[in-house]
């Protein structure tokens, strides 16, 4: 069971203990509630504590997480996830090219990155809990970060600063921002399209090199639409490469050449700032090869504050 402890700082002195683990320490309603319920879930300097408590600098509350279900229906022979970074509340893995995070008809339940993460924290003595906190598409590789914990991803959901490198078609200069709202494309279920009546998307991108007549960007998103890169790169006239779905060639690549390959956020527990990278995979260097693109390994080590 994870125990996660905090000092109250002087400026929250005299502060109720709901007080201070909404504001400081970032504690969901929710999670208060089941914390209430957690023996000896909320105490400090070892005596158990009630919200409506007032706390004085320097105390130590330690909070007792409560326990995840365990996922006990796991398949034999499941792949093993590549561990990119790892700490008691964060997993940082990097997804390959045709893995889903979650069983569809169709797809064996032991090819998923669940599974494979599940078995892989089952292991290690760990909860075998699966909290993505973002997704990729199928065919989109690179950093997929979960966190261990329930705490973990309330306090750092939407607090993820990612960089995705896409290899489009044609010859873009310089960087842009795509302001455009995405739907659904009338009578499907899944491809979208840009659209007034859709739901708000913006994308920054920026061009790292270009070669015959394909141009490798790095894009970084404020929202998180499905396919949104790919949306908003059709929508400009550069589908990416491999992407057939929105207009792309695949005589180069087999899938949408897009990779999450920089990843950034302040820890939620110990407040310092990580940073997770991700190399290009074999088949989008390749692509980078064939289109006689230059660019390094550093490329994926590029932070977003740098960029956009």
């Amino acid at each position: 069971m994870r125990k996660l402890e905090f000092f109250v700082p002087e400026n929250y002195n005299g502060v109720t203990v709901k007080g201070f683990l909404r504001s400081y320490c970032q504690i969901s309603a929710r999670m208060l509630a089941k914390l209430k319920r957690v023996p000896k879930g909320i105490t400090a300097d070892g005596k158990l504590i009630i919200a409506t408590d007032h706390l004085k600098t320097g105390q130590k509350v330690i909070l007792q997480l409560p326990e995840d279900e365990p996922y006990l229906l796991l398949p034999k022979d499941v792949p093993a996830p590549k561990v990119l970074w790892e700490d008691p509340d964060f997993l940082a893995v990097d997804k390959r090219a045709g893995q889903i995070l979650y069983r569809r008809p169709g797809h064996e339940e032991r090819n998923t990155l669940m599974a494979s993460v599940c078995t892989y924290l089952g292991k290690n003595g760990e909860p075998a809990a699966f909290r993505p906190l973002y997704r990729l598409d199928k065919d989109t590789t690179g950093i997929i970060l979960l966190a261990k914990n329930s705490y973990a991803a309330s306090a750092a959901i939407g607090k993820i600063h990612k960089v995705y490198y896409a290899v489009c078609e044609g010859i873009l200069s310089g960087c842009g921002t795509v302001n455009a709202p995405i739907g659904l494309v009338p009578g499907h279920s899944l491809q979208r399209m840009v659209r007034e009546d859709g739901a708000p998307a913006i994308t920054h991108w920026k061009v790292i090199g270009s070669g015959k007549n394909q141009t490798l960007l790095a894009c970084s998103i404020e929202t998180g639409r499905t396919h949104q890169i790919r949306v908003h790169m059709a929508y400009l006239g550069h589908p990416l490469c491999g992407d057939d779905f929105y207009g792309g060639r695949k005589d180069l690549i087999f899938r949408q050449a897009l990779h999450c390959g920089y990843l950034k956020f302040i820890h939620p527990i110990t407040k310092s700032v990580i940073k997770i990278s991700a190399p290009f995979p074999k088949d989008f260097c390749t692509l980078l090869s064939v289109c006689n693109i230059n660019c390094t390994k550093a490329v994926c080590e590029m932070d977003p504050e740098t960029l956009f």
